[in-house]
């Protein structure tokens, strides 16, 4: 499969015009950030680097797709035979999936000719921007329901079918434990899980006779109870059939019911007594019904008896945040032999971005382990720890912090995915990523993961950047 109309027009015309002038190579490198963290919370949860990268390795014009663009009548002959035999060979570096992130800190940065540099930003910016949205829905889901198991229910709400396959998956490296999904869950080695839906109660003569022949057929016995009368039938329905498959010694390792509209704080309360008066205090109690994480918050504040739960349509339309609005941006282009720093500027100081060939270094408290800061730098910079170091918040430059010396440790985020067009990552399982974003998170102050009015972590710039970025805007006010 040819991928390359994966893209805007104009990055096409713009590829044609460097390509016209002799500066499709032009070495340069761009950086994905973004500015505001989604749902106004704390973090974001970077996902999508493995799609992106897997995308780019493919990143090819077959001739369907060179006979287009020629249909179009905008692109020369030459230009189209360079893009029949382009490959993407830059480098790629990126925050590994599951990290936490947080505004104006360097992502994923892009080494590559120009021209191919161009050309992957839309397909890159729109994987990243829409995985690492869901992933984040995810762990704020995770967050509230810690011990909870998390399935998500989301396909048949979704915005396209690639968005719910990468959105289950993207759910995952967020926290849940499954999906509905079935050909996410083939494609991506995850848990399918799903029981029945209130058609398969209605298909029979009572819902009796529908929970009897269910229980006969599968093992997984979870029981959706509100087709009709949820304590007066359901309930009493499903004891029924568990106390008939634990005298036949058929009762499976996981049973239960699932509510699916209703009050479910009280339904699930008297279920809950129901269920442990018969003996089946282990069943287990699930709900679905247009859940999201305040939805969840809020049933277990009234002390609902839910020990899981199916997130759909909220999860995986990022109910809240329509999108993560991440931006890609030249940081650095060669000229002469040498790399030089770019910077765009704008009266919006917020759209304003640090110039030239950037890292983004994690401080960590070495005493308790949690996150200090992060601080973006150029590459070249080497912060020792044994040394004093001073933060300066950007851009509020007055307020400073001094790290003491032995006090902090510091990584480095941004990891070699690809370098020269060839995969160099090993990548992690989706259960390995998965721990590492628990880990991650673990290393905030819980001031950071509530849901309401967090704080945001400042990103600061090295007082190196600080220094390159004063001077291009000193330059830049010259020659205005």
């Amino acid at each position: 499969m040819h991928n390359g109309l994966v893209t805007d027009f104009y990055q096409l015309t713009m590829a044609q015009g460097l390509w016209r002038i002799g500066a499709q190579d032009v070495p340069c490198v761009f950086d994905f950030t973004f500015r505001k963290n989604p749902f106004a919370g704390g973090y974001t949860v970077v996902a999508g680097v493995e799609h992106a990268a897997h995308f780019l390795e493919g990143f090819t014009y077959g001739a369907e797709e060179i006979d287009y663009l020629r249909s179009t009548g905008t692109f020369a002959e030459d230009f189209l035979a360079w893009l029949a035999d382009l490959r993407f060979t830059g480098s790629i570096y990126a925050m590994p999936e599951g990290s936490v992130a947080f505004p104006g800190e360097v992502l994923v940065r892009v080494e590559a000719p120009k021209a191919q540099a161009l050309l992957i930003e839309t397909a890159l910016t729109m994987i990243m921007n829409h995985e690492s949205l869901i992933a984040t829905k995810a762990r704020r889901i995770r967050t509230v329901a810690p011990h909870d198991s998390l399935m998500e229910f989301g396909l048949r709400r979704a915005q396209g079918e690639s968005a719910g396959h990468y959105g289950a998956r993207a759910a995952i490296v967020g926290g849940f434990d499954s999906t509905s999904n079935v050909e996410a869950a083939r494609r991506f080695g995850l848990k399918a899980v799903g029981t029945m839906a209130h058609s398969w109660v209605m298909s029979f003569s009572d819902e009796l006779e529908a929970f009897r022949e269910y229980a006969r057929q599968y093992e997984n016995a979870i029981l959706l109870v509100d087709t009709y009368h949820t304590l007066e039938s359901g309930v009493p329905h499903a004891i029924t059939v568990f106390e008939e498959l634990r005298a036949a010694g058929r009762l499976p390792a996981q049973y239960g019911i699932r509510l699916d509209s209703g009050d479910l704080a009280y339904l699930s309360r008297r279920a809950r007594e129901m269920l442990d008066a018969a003996g089946f205090s282990d069943a287990v109690i699930t709900a679905s019904n247009d859940l999201d994480e305040y939805l969840v918050r809020s049933l277990k504040e009234q002390g609902a008896a839910i020990n899981a739960w199916g997130i759909g349509t909220k999860l995986i339309t990022a109910d809240g945040t329509s999108a993560l609005g991440g931006v890609y941006k030249l940081a650095a282009q060669e000229e002469n032999g040498k790399l030089i720093p770019k910077m765009k500027f704008s009266d919006n100081p917020e759209k304003m971005t640090n110039p030239g060939h950037k890292d983004t270094r994690r401080f960590y408290d070495r005493e308790s382990g949690k996150m200090i800061t992060d601080v973006v730098c150029l590459v070249d910079e080497h912060i020792s720890e044994e040394r004093e170091y001073e933060l300066v918040s950007h851009p509020y430059r007055w307020r400073r912090k001094r790290l003491a010396p032995g006090a902090y440790y510091v990584r480095n985020m941004l990891r070699p995915v690809i370098r020269y067009g060839q995969p160099v990552y090993d990548w992690p399982s989706l259960e390995e990523i998965a721990a590492y974003a628990d880990e991650q998170v673990g290393r905030l102050w819980p001031e950071y993961t509530r849901l309401d009015n967090p704080e945001i972590m400042e990103v600061n710039i090295s007082p190196k950047l600080q220094v390159l970025k004063d001077k291009l805007i000193e330059q830049n006010l010259q020659t205005e």
